[in-house]
């Protein structure tokens, strides 16, 4: 192909002839061309393009673009058409040029932006449309390429790093020129030249392709589009850049017998050993220590195996070990091989253990559990690897009876009795035992004094500080034991011994924040611990997790007793120094009261009857406070003593009802003797006997018929009146109208009837057998004078009865003298006490001789009217409302009736 090339270049009129292969790949390229030109965006039509595309400029120059439209958008629109946008800001039009009908420019002066889109619109008839856009950066020319390092890994790769300079935004290649200059005497003579490209501030060229001498140079060249820049070209000794390969350790043991010592071996990379001798350094570390010794180890050139023995060591610890080499002649060390570990020879644990003690309380038969356990006073230096624990104990009193237990844990529950105990406790491992440590288990029955007086404790940034006062001086140890209250595992608990001061102070780390802690301070005096003295605190306090829930139980009228629970101990957070009840009447203002934290419930006073309230309680301690879920209630609108003093009135008033019944029932004929006295039945009487058939048939005659026209009078008549009127004889009055016929008294009587049909009002069932069967000796006072004459021979009896026989003859020829004038004196009456044919209701009294009771009918009058006077010979002589008269009440009605 070059050759066509170059061919084709000398030759103006020869086309090249093309391969089969060139051939394709041009018809793919024009169909790739031809699609792009086809396809259109979402928002655009591709028939315009911009140019040039994607540019690339110095920042703060000036950009300029060129929109052209193609032959989709002619003739109807042109380049005066067309808009422009940076990202989505219109640009002005003063920046704007028309080249011609299809070409428009844009000239933006000073362009910043690090990147930016510019937009080329058409706008016709109002409406924009996005024809085409590019990116446009802004950049700088790259600087001059500075301090040039490299790296020499033997036989491996040459790597060399540089730093550019400032940024300079834009894409940026760099090229390293690797020179060796090849010198024989003074004259310098060929130059061979390595290139190495990167798109980073590094690049490495590798083996094999790497010289080995001291008369390079390297030299690197930065460019982008806006320039380039090229460094000098740096000479470097490749001996002093030259780094190995870390080494290997090959062993790291220990000698039997000897203590405080370990062997390490070790192997240099065979491609690292040449003419120069060789420098190596060995890393050693404890696993209890953070910091590391180093010795260094000269190794002669040619050697590859190493060793070394690392000296003063601690006893049956471990250790880890690292090794690394460098050439004497190199300024760079290989990197840190991978360390191994190993341990140096064992020794019997030097120190005792730790040991404390949790008593249980005894059962009643005296046996008790003790919960031992123990930690290690020091682990520097270090006991070696404890193989396990060995418990002895005796009663204090008799040592025969020692018992043994062995333990790889830390802890053990022994159940002893009653007695005083001594344990003591050893460690032990390969090497042999620790020193014993010796504990005394007071009997039950043992009663210690209080040493202690007092314990408090407070906490600084970094400390909790534990002090106490005692009252024995002499006292030198102590033991301090806390634990979390909510723990109820005894071999949870923590302790430290403090030995010559009443005063501890542990790390705030080794505590929990917003946990309430037991702390408690035991005196050892001799071989005894004497009685503790115990506190709570808390290392750190915040506002409780959670509120408590009131409980308003049933609310009076005036009052409610709130009551509430303690917060559980793992959501206080503190200590709770009150609780505060927060009240609140619907729509009004809301109150509080405060008080201690060992009060539970508290009476809300002083409240407003018949009234929803709003009620919520708040637990506080020094951190804050948090309230809990708000309950409402509503007090009563009456309470027990209101409800007492309007049931007491309405209990009693009942009561009194209900007995006052009891007696009118249990006294019932008492009381209607006295108020309701009996009134005579006519029809029981012995003076006469009652026509049985007559009143049969009255009774059947109309039943349905009611009282509605029986009217009764009033008592128009003076009280002198009655003083003074004379008893009348029955018998005669009686006799006076024997001769009446009866079948006259009955035609009278179907007369009567038929003058109250005729008028509408009837006289009921009772009213007619009364009519009809009454004694002539019972005559009626009527308020019409006519009509009475035919009430008085309605109410002859047949002739088969019998007269009564009346023991006062006076009495009768007195009332013969009065009837000439009765019915004068009757029309005066009602005259006088305006009677016109109207009735009214006069209330009845049974026991009374003042007022009478009469069946009247509204009618009777008109009707009387047209009677013949020659009746009112039928009639005694009968006087209104005079003493010794007969009468008939109403009741009579119902009498008769019902006879």
């Amino acid at each position: 192909m070059e050759k066509q090339r170059d061919v084709g270049s000398g030759n103006a009129g020869f086309l090249p002839i093309l391969t089969e292969k060139e051939m394709f790949n041009c018809w793919i390229w024009i169909f790739i061309l031809l699609c792009r030109r086809s396809m259109a965006d979402e928002n655009s039509t591709r028939d315009a393009d911009i140019f040039p595309s994607s540019p690339e400029i110095e920042r703060g120059s000036t950009l300029k673009l060129f929109c052209v439209l193609g032959k989709h958008y002619t003739p109807h629109r042109n380049a005066s058409h067309i808009i422009w946008k940076l990202n989505r800001e219109l640009i002005a039009q003063e920046n704007y040029n028309i080249v011609n009908e299809t070409v428009s420019s844009i000239t933006i002066n000073n362009f910043t932006h690090n990147k930016a889109h510019v937009k080329c619109f058409i706008k016709y008839l109002g409406k924009e449309q996005l024809l085409v856009h590019t990116e446009v950066k802004s950049g700088f020319p790259p600087g001059i390429p500075r301090n040039i390092s490299c790296i020499y890994d033997v036989d491996i790769k040459l790597t060399c790093n540089w730093t550019s300079g400032r940024e300079t935004n834009l894409a940026t290649s760099y090229t390293l020129y690797r020179k060796i200059v090849s010198v024989q005497g003074p004259i310098m003579q060929e130059m061979k030249i390595s290139v190495c490209r990167s798109k980073t501030e590094s690049c490495s060229f590798h083996y094999p392709n790497i010289p080995f001498g001291d008369n390079l140079c390297f030299q690197v060249k930065a460019e982008n589009v806006l320039g380039e820049a090229s460094s000098d070209c740096v000479p470097i000794n490749m001996e002093e850049i030259e780094r190995f390969q870390p080494p290997e350790i090959l062993s790291l043991k220990k000698y039997a017998g000897i203590k405080q010592l370990l062997t390490v071996t070790w192997k240099i990379p065979e491609k690292s050993t040449r003419l120069l001798d060789v420098k190596c350094q060995i890393r050693y570390r404890n696993l209890y220590s953070n910091s590391s010794e180093i010795d260094t180890v000269m190794v002669a050139s040619g050697e590859e195996i190493s060793t070394h023995n690392l000296t003063g060591l601690w006893d049956s610890t471990e250790y880890l070990v690292a090794i690394r080499c460098i050439s004497v002649e190199s300024k760079l060390w290989s990197d840190w091989c991978k360390e191994e570990i190993a341990s140096t020879e064992e020794k019997a644990p030097s120190e005792k253990v730790d040991l404390w003690r949790v008593i249980e309380s005894s059962t009643p038969s005296g046996n008790r559990s003790v919960y031992l356990m123990w930690k290690l006073l020091s682990n520097l230096p270090p006991h070696g690897r404890i193989l396990g624990y060995k418990i002895q104990y005796f009663p204090e009193n008799n040592a025969a009876l020692q018992m043994t237990n062995f333990t790889s844990d830390k802890k053990i529950t022994l159940f002893l009795n009653e007695e005083a105990y001594i344990i003591s406790l050893t460690a032990y491992n390969s090497a042999g035992n620790s020193p014993a440590a010796i504990l005394r288990i007071p009997s039950t029955d043992e009663k210690s004094s209080q040493m202690i007086e007092a314990v408090r404790t407070f906490t600084t940034e970094e400390e909790v500080i534990v002090e106490w006062t005692v009252s024995k001086p002499e006292v030198t140890e102590y033991v301090v034991e806390w634990y979390e209250e909510m723990e109820t595992d005894p071999f949870s608990r923590s302790w430290q011994y403090i030995s010559n001061s009443t005063k501890w102070k542990p790390n705030k780390k080794s505590f929990k924040s917003f946990v309430c802690y037991n702390m408690s301070v035991y005196p050892i005096d001799g071989n005894k611990v004497a009685a503790p003295y115990s506190i709570q605190t808390y290392i750190q306090e915040k506002k409780p997790s959670e509120g408590p829930v009131a409980d308003t139980g049933f609310p009076g009228k005036n009052e409610v007793t709130v009551k509430w629970n303690e917060i559980s101990k793992d959501k206080r957070n503190g200590f709770i120094n009150n609780y505060t009840i927060f009240y609140k009447p619907e729509g009004g203002k809301e109150l509080n009261e405060t008080v201690n934290s060992d009060v539970l419930q508290y009476t809300l006073k002083s409240l407003q009857a018949n009234t929803q309230y709003t009620v919520y309680i708040m637990a506080s301690n020094r951190a804050g406070g948090t309230s809990g879920e708000p309950k409402t209630f509503k007090t009563l609108k009456f309470n027990k003593e209101d409800v007492i003093f309007i049931a007491l009135p309405v209990g009693l008033s009942m009561l009194f009802l209900v007995g006052l019944w009891i007696t009118c029932i249990m006294k019932k004929q008492l009381f209607k003797k006295v108020c309701w006295p009996d009134v005579p039945n006519p029809a029981e009487s012995v003076a006469v006997q009652w026509p049985v058939d007559a009143a049969m048939g009255v009774a059947c005659e109309d039943k349905t018929k009611g009282l509605e026209n029986i009217s009764v009078l009033e008592d128009c008549f003076p009280e002198e009146e009655h003083e003074g009127s004379l008893l009348m004889d029955c018998e005669k009055c009686v006799s006076g109208s024997t001769d009446i016929n009866t079948n006259e008294a009955q035609n009278i009587s179907e007369y009567k009837l038929t003058l109250l049909n005729s008028e509408g009002k009837i006289l009921n069932n009772e009213e007619q057998e009364v009519a009809k069967h009454l004694s002539p000796s019972m005559p009626y006072i009527i308020t019409d004078q006519d009509f009475k004459s035919q009430i008085h021979s309605a109410l002859i009896p047949s002739k088969k009865l019998q007269p009564i026989k009346m023991l006062e003859d006076d009495l009768c020829d007195s009332q013969q003298i009065s009837i000439k004038n009765e019915e004068n004196d009757n029309e005066e009456v009602l005259n006088r006490e305006g009677f016109s044919g109207k009735s009214l209701f006069n209330p009845y009294l049974r026991n009374s001789v003042k007022t009478r009771e009469f069946l009247v009918s509204e009618n009777f009058s008109e009707h009387s009217k047209n009677e013949p006077k020659s009746q009112a010979t039928f009639l005694p002589g009968l006087r209104q409302n005079v003493v010794g008269q007969s009468y008939i009440t109403l009741d009579m009605v119902g009498l008769a009736t019902a006879h």
